[in-house]
C-alpha cells in the first residue's frame, strides 16, 4: 500500500499529539503518538515506513531541542546527570532514589515510610506513588504491582489476539500499548531510567480524569471479549 493510504490516520494522530505539545506537555504527546502509531503499525504499516519515520524523528533531535522549554531542558540534562542539581531539579529523582532503596525487601511497613509520609517526597500520591509503595511494602511489593500490571496487560493482549473481527483487534492493540507506555514510562521515571515526565501510574495514582479513562479502556476491553466471536459484518 502507498503511503497516501495512511495520511488520514496519520493526521487523526497528529492532532491530538499537536494539541498536547502546545500545552506544553512533552511526555504524554510522545505516548500519544507512539500509542497511534503502534495501532497503525498493527494494522499493517510497512516497516519501511516506520524506519524512515525513526531516521526522520533522530535527525529532527537538534530542532526539537531548539523548541523545548527551559524546565524541559533542565529534565533531560538532570536525566543525563542526577548529581548535577541534588537540591533543585534533581531533588525530586533523588529523594525518589533513596525511598525505593531504603524500602529494601519488603518495606519498612504501611504510612511508615520517612521520605514518603514525612514530605521528603514530593507528588507521592500521584507521579510517584510506585517510589511510596516500594518504601512502604519493598521490592516484594513493587514486584506485585509489576505482576498486576503483566496480568492486566497480558489478558489484553490474548483478547487482541482472539477477536475475530479487525475493528476490535486494533482497538484492544491500542488500549493495551497506551497502557503499557503509561506503567513503563512512570516506573523508568520514579527509578531514574527516564526523565521526569507526567505519567500517572494507571488504576493506582490519584487523579480523576487519568482513571476516569483508564476504566473506560478497560471497559471497552471487555466488552471486546464478550463480542469477541463476532466477525466484522455482524458489528454493523
Amino acid at each position: 500500500q502507498s503511503f497516501v493510504t495512511y495520511v488520514p490516520v496519520l493526521a487523526l494522530i497528529a492532532v491530538p499529539f499537536g494539541l498536547v505539545m502546545i500545552q506544553p506537555d512533552l511526555g504524554t504527546s510522545f505516548m500519544l503518538l507512539v500509542g497511534g502509531l503502534a495501532v497503525v503499525f498493527a494494522a499493517g504499516l510497512p516497516r519501511r515506513y516506520v524506519f524512515s519515520a525513526l531516521i526522520a524523528g533522530v535527525a529532527a533531535l537538534p530542532v526539537l531541542w531548539s523548541q523545548l522549554y527551559s524546565y524541559q531542558k533542565a529534565r533531560i540534562l538532570t536525566f543525563l546527570n542526577p548529581e548535577s542539581d541534588l537540591l533543585g531539579a534533581g531533588y525530586q529523582i533523588a529523594q525518589s532514589k533513596i525511598a525505593l532503596g531504603s524500602g529494601g525487601l519488603f518495606g519498612k511497613g504501611f504510612l511508615m515510610g520517612s521520605q514518603s509520609q514525612l514530605n521528603y517526597l514530593p507528588e507521592k500520591q500521584t507521579d510517584f506513588v510506585f517510589t511510596m509503595i516500594g518504601e512502604e511494602f519493598g521490592f516484594v511489593g513493587n514486584l506485585a504491582v509489576l505482576f498486576t500490571y503483566f496480568v492486566i496487560l497480558a489478558s489484553c493482549l490474548m483478547i487482541a489476539v482472539r477477536c475475530r473481527n479487525r475493528f476490535g483487534q486494533l482497538l484492544c492493540t491500542g488500549i493495551s500499548v497506551m497502557l503499557f507506555l503509561y506503567v513503563f514510562v512512570n516506573i523508568g521515571m520514579v527509578t531514574g531510567l527516564l526523565p521526569v515526565v507526567g505519567a500517572p501510574l494507571p488504576l493506582i495514582s490519584y487523579g480523576g480524569t487519568a482513571m476516569l479513562t483508564v476504566f473506560i479502556g478497560l471497559g471497552l476491553v471487555v466488552n471486546i471479549a464478550l463480542h469477541q466471536h463476532l466477525q466484522d459484518n455482524d458489528l454493523l
